[in-house]
């Protein structure tokens, strides 16, 4: 099975489900226990509905994605969409909301990466992959 092939059966069975299955998301190999969400952008060039399964946490009332793309020189393009477009809509668990993307610097960048960190220890690796091309972005997401 492709990677992209993978990703959309996650999508499909996390929406059939109503987040019953994917929410807590067990990895290709079933090896991992991760929280997850879907992301929805709007295409900045096709403006259509893109749908993204991602690693989250919570700080507060906001929840917090890491747009790592696996440590790679550039971002991912759910990232450019939601630059574009900063409404997006997400799914955790069975919750849907409406919500508004903010990528945050400095000090709270920290914090919250740290907090990502110690739920997905890889984002440290792929930081050290991208740290000569790019930080990678930290976005809170805050329910409008």
């Amino acid at each position: 099975m492709s990677q992209r092939d993978w990703v959309l059966e996650h999508i499909r069975k996390y929406r059939e489900s109503n987040g019953a299955e994917g929410h807590i998301w067990k990895g290709v190999d079933g090896s991992l226990n991760l929280p997850c969400l879907l992301l929805t952008t709007t295409g900045r060039k096709s403006g259509t509905a893109q749908t993204t399964p991602l690693i989250y946490g919570r700080s507060g009332d906001d929840v917090i994605i890491v747009a790592s793309r696996g440590g790679t020189p550039t971002d991912p393009i759910w990232y450019r969409n939601l630059q574009a477009d900063p409404a997006v809509e997400l799914q955790v668990g069975s919750d849907r909301f409406a919500a508004t993307a903010q990528t945050v610097t400095g000090a709270e960048r920290s914090r919250l990466w740290d907090l990502m960190a110690e739920i997905f220890p890889s984002y440290n690796d792929y930081h050290e992959k991208a740290k000569a091309t790019r930080e990678i972005p930290v976005v809170v997401l805050k329910r409008s």
